[in-house]
C-alpha cells in the first residue's frame, strides 16, 4: 500500500528541564514521573481526537485532525499538568514545552513524514516551559475564540525554507488570556538587534538575524572545526532564537562555558542562554588549562 498524504496538525510535546529532574530525584524516581506524566499527555490527546504517534525519552509526538484539536489539546496538557503540579507533595515543579503545525504530512508505517513535521519540531524547540508555540498558518486555521488568545512572538529562519516563518504562541494561563482580551497587554516595544562574533584561532564567524547558527567539534565538516580530542565530532551548536543566544550541548563530553562576571558553568545534552562575553572548552573544563577555547563577544544594536 503506498504511502498516504494528508493535512494533519503535528504536535511536539515534551518535559522542560529533564536532567534537573533526574538530579534531583533521581533515576528510578525521575523515570516514574517522566512515564506518569507522559501518561497524561496521553490521555489529553485522546480525548481531542488526537493519535499518539511514539514517545522518545521524555517526548511524546502526536498528530490530530484539525488545528482546533491539537491547540484544545495543548490548552489542557497545561492545565493538567499545572493540577498535577499542585497535587505533588515534593519534587521541582513538571513543566512541558508544547509545538505544533498544520500542514501536509505523509503517513507511513505508523509514522508520520514530511515538512510539517518538521516545522512542528522546531516550534517545539522554540518553546520554554509552559509555553504552547506554533506558527502562523495554523493560527489563521483556528476557531476565532482560540485565535484571540494568541500573540505574535517572532519570526525564524526554518531550514529549507527561503522566508522566516512567523511564530506565534497560545495562552492558556487564564489570568494572561483576561490580560489580553482587556487591553492590558501592550504593543511590544521594538527589540534591539544582537549578534555574536564567535573566534577560534583567528577563524571569527558572526552571528545575526542573517546566519543564526553555527555547529562546533572534531569534524571538518562543522561550521567550525575544534582541534579538541575530548570533543565528539558535532560537539555544541549556537542558536538565535527570539533575540538571545543559546549555547546547546549534544556531547558526550560535555561543554564547560565562562562568561564575564558569573561562574563556570557545564552542559551535558543540556542549553542556556549567552547573556555575556565569554568563552567555551569543548570537553575539558577550564581548571585543566585547555588550549581549543573558543571566545565569544556579544554585540547589541
Amino acid at each position: 500500500m503506498s504511502p498516504k498524504t494528508t493535512n494533519l496538525a503535528i504536535m511536539f510535546a515534551d518535559i522542560s528541564g529533564s536532567t534537573r529532574l533526574f538530579e534531583v530525584l533521581g533515576d528510578a524516581t525521575a523515570r516514574v514521573t517522566v512515564s506518569d506524566t507522559l501518561e497524561l499527555l496521553t490521555k489529553v490527546i485522546h480525548l481531542h481526537n488526537g493519535t499518539v504517534i511514539k514517545t522518545i525519552g521524555d517526548e511524546i509526538m502526536c498528530t490530530f485532525p484539525t488545528a482546533d484539536d491539537s491547540a484544545n489539546a495543548a490548552n489542557e496538557m497545561q492545565e493538567t499538568l499545572e493540577d498535577a503540579n499542585e497535587m505533588r507533595d515534593e519534587g521541582p515543579e513538571i513543566k512541558i514545552r508544547v509545538g505544533m503545525h498544520f500542514g501536509p504530512a505523509l503517513l507511513e508505517g505508523g509514522d508520520v513524514f514530511g515538512d510539517a513535521v518538521n516545522v512542528a519540531a522546531r516550534m517545539a524547540a522554540q518553546a520554554k516551559g509552559g509555553q504552547i508555540i506554533t506558527t502562523k498558518t495554523t493560527v489563521d486555521l483556528l476557531e476565532p475564540i482560540m485565535r484571540a488568545s494568541t500573540r505574535f512572538v517572532d519570526r525564524a529562519p526554518i531550514k529549507g525554507k527561503k522566508e522566516d516563518i512567523e511564530i506565534f504562541e497560545i495562552i492558556w494561563q487564564e489570568e494572561d488570556v483576561t490580560r489580553m482580551a482587556t487591553g492590558m497587554l501592550q504593543e511590544v516595544p521594538k527589540v534591539p538587534q544582537v549578534s555574536l562574533h564567535v573566534n577560534y584561532k583567528g577563524q571569527t564567524v558572526t552571528l545575526n538575524q542573517d546566519r543564526s547558527g553555527l555547529v562546533m567539534g572534531r569534524s571538518q565538516a562543522c561550521d567550525l572545526p575544534i582541534n579538541e580530542k575530548l570533543a565528539s565530532r558535532q560537539h555544541v551548536r549556537i542558536e538565535l532564537r527570539r533575540n538571545k543566544f543559546f549555547i546547546i550541548d549534544q556531547s558526550t563530553n560535555g561543554t564547560h562555558i565562562r562568561m564575564d562576571n558569573s561562574d563556570d558553568a557545564f552542559l551535558r545534552r543540556e542549553e542556556m542562554p549567552i547573556t555575556a562575553n565569554g568563552q567555551i572548552s569543548l570537553g575539558k573544563s577550564f581548571s585543566e588549562g585547555p588550549t581549543e577555547v573558543v571566545a565569544f563577544t556579544l554585540e547589541t544594536s
